[in-house]
């Protein structure tokens, strides 16, 4: 039994035909046109059509970045795409003639971690996304947690500083503001920026602009500035999954997204002060907090088998 899963990102759409085993046994890659609903449509469309050519295909799951509505049909609103009560559903199915389920790509990514990845055999998930900022999607007892309104696990907004940095959302203090890799790299200009004598590796590599990269490699090669700003991060991450804790009591923790990828530099600190962090700590079992498996392809994977499971 075949479905087409497809995440929808600010610069790309990739696609995939996925088993009942979670295997991707084709895939392809489209450029979005963030600027453009209908193009996004259409470019979904595309990518459908052409994964479907000589397979039956059950149906199609899109993981959308952004707010989507109780009956998985709607983006409400997308921070890094032009949707405003976008009906992508309708859109997207109209065009290629299949059952298709809308869902937030931090919600698709949970659920293809929980079902054919870092998550397997666990029954209660928080899954967390680090990327430019945060992800989250909950999976309690095999059933991917939506809120009422569908709106649901928008983890990265939690307001963790009152009166901190100014947030993309429109408020101030939200953790992705510290625990991302847009954090990541505010404090590492920071840092650079009042203490140059402790960037010297960073300045030398940034050649006048800082990015994630640059403080990742500056970090793996002894800069001080670089590896106190992911010492910040991991300490962040690590209070916001004690936080997250106590009001949820999850089993696993399962980080995920872009950042991931310099784990090393971070998630033994991470783990450190969530069990430092967590309230009645020596009195309570800890969480696992676990890497995410499946990479870039989690949501995708997710994303097609919520299709399957409509």
């Amino acid at each position: 039994m075949l479905t087409i899963g497809v995440d929808i990102g600010g610069t790309k759409v990739a696609a995939g035909v996925v088993d009942d085993k979670g295997q991707i046994v084709a895939h392809t890659l489209r450029p979005t046109a963030a600027d453009r609903p209908d193009v996004v449509a259409e470019t979904v469309a595309d990518v459908v059509r052409e994964l479907s050519a000589g397979r039956d295909i059950e149906a199609v799951g899109v993981g959308a970045a952004g707010f989507v509505d109780e009956t998985r049909s709607m983006v409400r609103f997308a921070p890094n795409l032009a949707w405003r009560e976008e009906p992508l559903q309708k859109k997207i199915s109209g065009l290629v003639g299949l059952p298709v389920v809308i869902e937030n790509d931090a919600n698709a990514m949970a659920w293809g971690e929980t079902r054919f990845g870092a998550g397997r055999g666990q029954s209660h998930v928080v899954c967390i996304t680090l990327g430019t900022g945060i992800g989250g999607g909950l999976v309690f007892d095999g059933v991917l947690y939506r809120g009422r309104w569908g709106m649901g696990a928008e983890l990265g907004h939690m307001q963790v500083l009152p009166g901190g940095r100014q947030c993309g959302c429109g408020n101030v203090g939200c953790w992705e503001q510290y625990a991302s890799g847009q954090g990541l790299v505010k404090d590492a200009r920071e840092i650079a920026d009042a203490h140059p004598e402790q960037a010297k590796i960073l300045l030398g590599l940034a050649d006048g602009k800082i990015e994630g990269e640059e403080v990742t490699e500056a970090a793996r090669l002894g800069d001080e500035a670089s590896l106190a700003a992911f010492a910040s991060l991991a300490d962040w991450l690590g209070q916001g999954m004690a936080d997250l804790a106590g009001v949820l009591d999850p089993g696993c923790f399962i980080v995920g997204g872009g950042v991931s990828r310099a784990a090393d530099l971070f998630i033994d600190r991470a783990r450190q002060a969530f069990a430092e962090r967590l309230t009645g700590h020596g009195h309570r079992p800890l969480a696992d907090i676990r890497l995410a498996e499946l990479g870039a392809s989690a949501g995708l994977v997710g994303a097609a088998d919520l299709a399957r499971q409509r």
